[in-house]
């Protein structure tokens, strides 16, 4: 049997374990090779409906299409002479307002997938439409550039394909100390106490015995590190809010981590959209304002990127149950202290142009603003992790 295929059979594949590497390798790895830069990425799930959270209310094509789902001017935040955002957006409004927030508009990928799993697949691989890659672009990052397990971190309890390598994945957890415990359990540790060196060079077993090894190791150091710092701040009571508290802890405690995975479901919105988008967008807002203020209170903003997708933008045209289907091109939201252009970064999405589905086209594709934070933020050869080069943006 293979060994990827092994692993995938495997009950430790989609689990916090399944981070596989030599012991204590991270250790040989300069402490300056990313400087403190950190990226945290933040999917909303379901596929948002961009038209509806920055609203071009100036734009009659949009209130024609949607005579009962449309925002009317009075009650959005205007911030531009032809886009506002929405009324629940007030926090991200407030950042925006401050420099912090750059929002590109048209983003997406030629011949667009309508699937939220295979689009989902295709954001977090940077693949082609057409293409289908077994390991995820952040995956490939730390396999290259992290040489260690906890280079990223997922906040949840099992990893997503983003986070995976070849040969390497990053560690998915909700909580440190449940981290650390379970891999402190008699069981766990008397797993590891059968392990023989013929085990280990074995090639199935003996991969499954290092990983486990691996996440011990990266358990601990997450563990003890994060203990020195613990947030104050009042975040709300909501998973997503708690999942940024999280990762608030873990850059401002120095977690020698550089990129930080989070996602927060419920945008599949084909019915009854307006209150349960309402509620979502309220949600992000007030805990991603939260999350900013704890960074900067610790002198660690300044030093993070925040990068807002969904997996696709959702039709122009309501539909009869008082939603949207899904669509193609959307907008992303870049949050940091060093942005370059500020505010938004390109036109409103162009109504009267559409194609053939009735959907947004796409101006951006995704993978180059990957490329830049790459490049430009995280400072590594972004070719090199994307299989091929893709135009750069100015936003860091």
């Amino acid at each position: 049997m293979e060994r990827r295929d092994f692993l995938k059979q495997s009950t430790l594949a989609s689990s916090l374990f399944f981070v596989p590497n030599f012991v204590k390798a991270f250790e040989n790895v300069s402490k300056d090779t990313f400087k403190n830069k950190k990226l945290v990425i933040i999917q909303l799930s379901g596929g948002n409906d961009g038209l509806n959270t920055i609203i071009p209310y100036t734009n009659d094509i949009y209130y024609n299409n949607r005579p009962k789902l449309s925002i009317s001017k009075n009650n959005l935040i205007k911030a531009t002479d032809e886009l506002g955002f929405h009324q629940n957006l007030a926090p991200l409004k407030n950042l925006y307002d401050q420099g912090y927030v750059s929002i590109i508009n048209n983003v997406g990928y030629p011949n667009p997938n309508r699937s939220h799993f295979r689009s989902t697949d295709i954001w977090q691989t940077a693949s082609n439409s057409d293409e289908y890659l077994t390991s995820g672009w952040v995956g490939r990052f730390i396999e290259k550039y992290g040489k260690n397990p906890y280079a990223a971190i997922e906040l949840d309890d099992s990893l997503s394909l983003i986070m995976k390598g070849e040969n390497m994945n990053g560690i998915a957890t909700r909580n440190p100390n449940i981290l650390f415990s379970n891999t402190n359990t008699p069981y766990f540790k008397k797993v590891l106490e059968q392990q023989t060196d013929a085990h280990l060079s074995e090639h199935n077993l003996g991969y499954l015995y290092k990983t486990m090894i691996e996440a011990k190791s990266s358990a601990k150091y997450i563990y003890e590190t994060s203990k020195t710092y613990k947030s104050k701040f009042e975040y709300p009571n909501n998973p997503f809010a708690k999942q940024l508290k999280t990762t608030a802890e873990f850059i401002n405690s120095g977690v020698d981590s550089k990129v930080y995975y989070v996602s927060m479901g419920g945008f599949d919105t084909h019915a009854n959209q307006a209150n349960r988008q309402a509620k979502l967008l309220q949600t992000y807002s007030k805990a991603i304002e939260v999350f900013v203020d704890d960074l900067k209170k610790n002198d660690s903003f300044k030093d993070t990127l925040i990068l807002t997708f969904s997996e696709f933008g959702r039709r122009v045209q309501q539909n009869a149950a008082g939603g949207t289907d899904h669509g193609a091109a959307n907008n992303i939201f870049l949050i940091g202290e060093n942005l370059k252009k500020k505010g938004f970064y390109n036109d409103a999405p162009n109504l009267s142009n559409l194609d053939n589905n009735k959907d947004l086209i796409h101006t951006v594709d995704f993978r180059s603003v990957y490329a830049t934070i790459l490049d430009k933020w995280l400072q590594v050869d972004d070719k090199a992790i994307l299989n091929k080069s893709f135009s750069k943006l100015d936003f860091v």
